[in-house]
């Protein structure tokens, strides 16, 4: 692992990722039946929002997004803003072939066979150079689930960018990869730059962070006790389960940690009420959008500019 050392032209930037995909109820277990991607009508509406702003979205493109005629009219009108960029997210339940049984495990696409792993990526792949004319070059795997060969893979197959990291995070109980070691930094692995979701540690303990968060969730709201008393907050950079009060004290501190690029992400069916937990009713999406008003605030009292996928390869690549 070689952390990347950005020049000080770069300044620090920022990085707006959106999972897009279809939607399928969070609470149910996984049914590669579900494919249904009617909350994409919301999703032009809201590129034009970031746009107007001056900030692209990366949009990781899944496969039953990817062979639907129209959300490939969507996206491919927000990427012509010279900013968005569309990307892959292999979601595998959901991606041909369909050789497993789907459950928690083979969700991460890194725990499948690897002939299966790599059948299904290429599957991706195809699937959206069919649709935008052009192949990916960032990638996401659903859940985080990346595996012991899933970068060299990617290498292989042209993508120059990984994000299915999540800073600080363990996903080991679902059959997924622990990122708890993991910080906020990028870094290069296998030929591929690596941009981790941006998690932070806040409070005055935060220095123990990454023993302390993980003895306090055997304790019963353990977690949520030491962040209402300021000693420790894990705060990922999401308006999806996190307020804007605590996003603002994440940017904050990644900016004070020398973090030069923070990558924020979310889901397109939040775009739509009554998709995903964080978004239920119109009021939460007035909410939602809020929240990405102050927090653009806070970036540009810091100076922290957003940047794109070509600059990022030009400086980091």
């Amino acid at each position: 692992m070689e952390r990347i050392d950005w020049p000080a032209a770069f300044g620090q930037r920022f990085l707006v990722t959106v999972d897009v995909e279809e939607e399928f109820d969070w609470s149910a277990p996984l049914d590669r039946r579900h494919r249904s991607t009617k909350a994409m009508r919301a999703f032009g509406a809201a590129h034009r929002r970031f746009a107007d702003a001056g900030v692209g979205l990366n949009c990781m493109v899944d496969y039953p997004v990817a062979v639907d005629p129209a959300s490939v009219d969507i996206l491919s009108e927000c990427v012509e803003d010279g900013r968005s960029e569309i990307g892959a997210q292999l979601h595998a339940w959901v991606t041909p072939p369909h050789q497993e049984v789907v459950d928690p495990f083979t969700s991460h696409a890194g725990n499948l066979p690897l002939a299966l792993e790599t059948a299904k990526l290429d599957s991706l792949t195809q699937a959206i150079a069919t649709a935008f004319g052009q192949s990916p070059r960032i990638f996401r795997s659903g859940r985080y689930g990346l595996g012991p060969f899933s970068l060299s893979l990617l290498a292989e197959r042209g993508y120059r960018i990984d994000s299915s990291m999540r800073a600080l995070h363990d996903y080991g109980d679902g059959g997924g990869m622990n990122f708890s070691g993991i910080d906020a930094h990028g870094f290069r692995r296998e030929g591929m730059v690596e941009l981790p979701l941006t998690s932070v540690y806040t409070g005055l303990w935060r220095a123990r962070g990454a023993s302390l968060y993980s003895g306090a969730g055997r304790w019963p709201r353990g977690r949520g006790v030491m962040a209402r008393l300021g000693l420790l907050n894990r705060i990922p950079l999401t308006p999806e389960g996190v307020g804007v009060r605590d996003a603002l004290a994440g940017i904050d501190r990644a900016v004070a940690d020398g973090v030069r690029l923070l990558t924020f992400s979310f889901h397109s069916p939040t775009l739509e009420p009554g998709h995903t937990p964080y978004v239920r009713t119109a009021q939460d999406r007035e909410a939602f959008d809020r929240w990405w008003d102050k927090v653009f605030d806070r970036l540009a009292y810091h100076g922290v500019t957003a940047t794109t996928i070509d600059e990022i390869l030009a400086t980091a690549g």
